[in-house]
């Protein structure tokens, strides 16, 4: 298959990479063509195409004759790639949705008919957070058996991040723009039926991670799952927190009134992602000595009258342990492009529209989760029966 990928940065350079031992085709797109060949690497035979993610005639120009379009530039530009792959009548792939039109629904199912117009497929938010996590909120819905007719139900949601960087500098996993849009956007949450706009870096908790983070404080963040979960599943309510020392350091500049749309982008507070090179100076410096990224995916549901609670811990390499595998990224831009490959390799060409992954077929996403399992990622399982309360007995 032909793929271009648009967006050379960390998790787009790493994520070209993977395709291309898949057996694709691959071309890159990217405004910066020297900085994308820093990610990809000098020896890289991978392509690269100067090409501005606003322009949508150059980028149906740069991508002309591919079949999937992917896009891992900024959301911010979802819409226009989303108009250049049907100008390309080419499948579709992105990592995350902006939802600009629409507060609470992401921007990209709009283009639902259009792609049922032109018999292709596109998947969309398809990572690690969100991506991964809406696959294991959808495989909790069939555990509990809550799909329309089923006899359970789905009470509510939460899904919490951590994301840690050990460094004397800010330096953010993710982009600059995406730390950025985190830090400025307030969170939209899902309370009694309902979607609501809450205060940013708001209703702080502790939370309990799996070994060997454990216990660590963790508050409301602008999340997109919350953006299509609600709106393929019945349920209650559902929340996304973010902990670590990422999110801690951003808490702290909102609260001293230094984070401001308004503003702007910062680069100072909002550094460009690390290239290889850079993270191996950061290390030989003494400056980045590790990283850490994990989520959580809790669900409380009821099946057969039987109140529970199904929780998935996710855990990824480290900064350590991916340097020891030989590569200089992420542990997110590195989770996030191997599950988007993974997503491309299970890619639903037959089934025309725009999905994300909860919306998938069956087949598809238990492909999905059972490569994720055989990776080097440890998800695992804890299912825990709950004691009924009055109201429910009665």
């Amino acid at each position: 298959m032909r793929i271009f990928v648009l967006g050379a940065g960390a998790a787009g350079s790493l994520l070209a990479q993977l395709l291309a031992r898949q057996g694709h085709r691959v071309t890159c797109g990217d405004r910066d063509p020297a900085r994308a060949r820093r990610f990809l690497g000098k020896k890289s035979p991978i392509p690269v195409r100067e090409v501005n993610a606003r322009n949508l005639w150059a980028i149906v120009r740069a991508a002309r004759g591919c079949h999937l379009l992917v896009n891992a530039a900024p959301a911010v530009f979802n819409e226009i790639v989303l108009r250049a792959a049907l100008r390309l009548r080419a499948h579709y792939l992105d990592l995350g949705a902006h939802l600009t039109r629409h507060l609470f629904k992401a921007e990209q199912l709009r283009f639902h008919k259009r792609f049922l117009k032109k018999n292709r497929t596109a998947v969309i938010t398809a990572g690690v957070a969100p991506g991964l996590t809406n696959l294991l909120v959808r495989r909790t819905a069939e555990m509990l058996d809550a799909a329309p007719g089923g006899r359970g139900r789905i009470e509510a949601v939460h899904i919490r991040l951590y994301e840690s960087t050990e460094s004397e500098d800010p330096l953010s996993q993710w982009s600059a723009e995406g730390s950025f849009d985190v830090a400025v956007s307030r969170p939209r949450i899902y309370r009694d039926g309902r979607f609501r706009l809450a205060k940013r870096f708001s209703e702080r908790e502790r939370f309990r991670f799996a070994a060997p983070i454990g216990e660590t404080g963790v508050v409301l963040a602008a999340q997109d799952e919350v953006g299509t979960l609600p709106h393929f599943l019945a349920m209650r309510e559902m929340d996304v927190k973010i902990g670590g020392n990422e999110i801690d350091r951003l808490r702290r500049w909102y609260r001293q009134g230094k984070l401001q749309r308004s503003r702007g982008l910062v680069g100072k507070r909002f550094p460009k992602t690390p290239t290889p090179r850079l993270v191996a100076k950061l290390i030989r410096r003494g400056v980045l000595q590790n990283a850490r990224f994990a989520a959580a995916v809790l669900v409380r549901g009821v099946k057969d009258e039987q109140p529970m609670l199904i929780r998935w811990d996710g855990a990824f390499p480290t900064l350590y342990q991916i340097r020891r595998r030989g590569m200089l990224t992420t542990p997110i831009a590195y989770a996030t492009a191997h599950l988007a490959a993974l997503f491309i390799k299970h890619f639903p060409k037959k089934l025309p529209g725009v999905y994300p992954p909860e919306a998938l077929p069956a087949e598809t996403r238990q492909a999905i989760l059972a490569d994720a399992r055989s990776r080097d990622f440890r998800i695992t399982l804890k299912v825990t029966r709950l004691k009924k309360t009055e109201e429910e007995e009665f």
